[in-house]
């Protein structure tokens, strides 16, 4: 049977959204419009302004704004443009040191722009490499970074989530969690992440991190491509280990008490699969944003489930499924 790439599969999921912070309402000096001189002294009188106005309570537009401004060529400036550049570059090197944390809180969940984010966060270790707060937010939105298609930030954003976890679990807090609602948010997030971006590569473990993020009351429980995920590391992982094995020793061969064992075991592994994929069918439900990858989890789901209950009622699984607890790996055979 021709397992499923699932890596093509989570680079065209929607992701799932943690909670993303509110804009703050601010009245920021207009530029000009449709200027074709971005550094004209119009511009940078209002690029000025803009930063003076938002400085103390606006720091990231104050931030943007002095950005804008020192971009901008340094020739031919006057006397008060040169004080003006000075003051610009001593604040924004100040914020860089101190702000950058609140800039990797915006980047991620109120811009979404996790390219920057990741760029910041170099700033932010490079100044505290255990900053715990940075860590668990760049770690809890690390499945997304693969969507950036940037093998680089993938393996960064996979050591993130494991530094974040292995710091929790070890008994740290964040003073204030927020926008993730807390410590348990946190946790079912960066299972997730860590169990994402090692399903292609190590499917056995990330197993463990699926299972985990669903322990908690999270839209990741409620997500379809939670379950689709935790059936194709069953699929990808041990079944193919065990399958192939199957082959390699008892194919052709009369049944004997240890084929019955070893077909026992991948017994079990294509029931946790085929609860995996009806999960994902029936948390899709008639969503126009999971069609296509719905369409892919049925025709899994309904391989899977003749080759194991021929006579079987494969609607009334999907109907019943999701009032059935999420079963555990299950234990080997002996």
């Amino acid at each position: 049977m021709v397992m499923k790439n699932l890596i093509t599969l989570f680079c065209t999921s929607i992701a799932i959204g943690i909670f993303a912070i509110p804009a703050k309402a601010g009245s920021t000096p207009k530029l000009a419009p449709e200027l074709q001189d971005q550094c004209s002294t119009e511009v940078k009188e209002a690029l000025y302004a803009s930063f003076l106005q938002n400085r103390q309570n606006e720091q990231l537009k104050a931030y943007d704004a002095a950005k804008k401004y020192l971009a901008c060529p340094t020739s031919g400036v006057t006397e008060a443009q040169e004080k003006i550049i000075d003051y610009l570059n001593k604040w924004t090197k100040l914020y860089e040191k101190a702000g950058g944390k609140q800039r990797l809180i915006v980047d991620i969940y109120e811009k979404r722009d996790l390219l920057d984010a990741y760029r910041v966060a170099k700033e932010v270790f490079a100044n505290d490499p255990d900053n715990l707060q940075a860590l668990v937010h760049l770690g809890a939105i690390a499945y997304q970074v693969v969507l950036l298609n940037n093998p680089t930030l993938n393996q960064e954003g996979l050591g993130y989530a494991k530094k974040a976890l292995e710091a929790l679990e070890a008994g740290q807090n964040l003073e204030d969690w927020s926008p993730l609602q807390g410590r348990e948010l946190a946790i079912a997030y960066l299972n997730y992440s860590i169990g994402a971006l090692s399903l292609e590569a190590e499917p056995r473990k990330a197993l463990s991190y699926l299972l985990k993020s669903t322990q908690a009351e999270t839209p990741l429980k409620k997500s379809p491509y939670t379950y689709a995920y935790i059936a194709g590391a069953y699929e990808t992982g041990d079944y193919a280990k065990l399958s192939a094995d199957y082959k390699r020793d008892y194919s052709g061969k009369d049944e004997t008490a240890e084929s019955k064992v070893a077909l026992a075991n991948i017994s079990q592994l294509v029931d946790r699969m085929i609860d995996g994929y009806a999960r994902a069918v029936a948390l899709a439900g008639n969503d126009a944003q999971f069609a296509k990858p719905k369409a892919e989890w049925m025709e899994s789901l309904n391989t899977w489930y003749k080759f194991r209950f021929p006579d079987g009622s494969l609607d009334e699984l999907i109907k019943n499924i999701l009032s059935k607890p999420l079963p555990p790996a299950p234990t080997p055979i002996k």
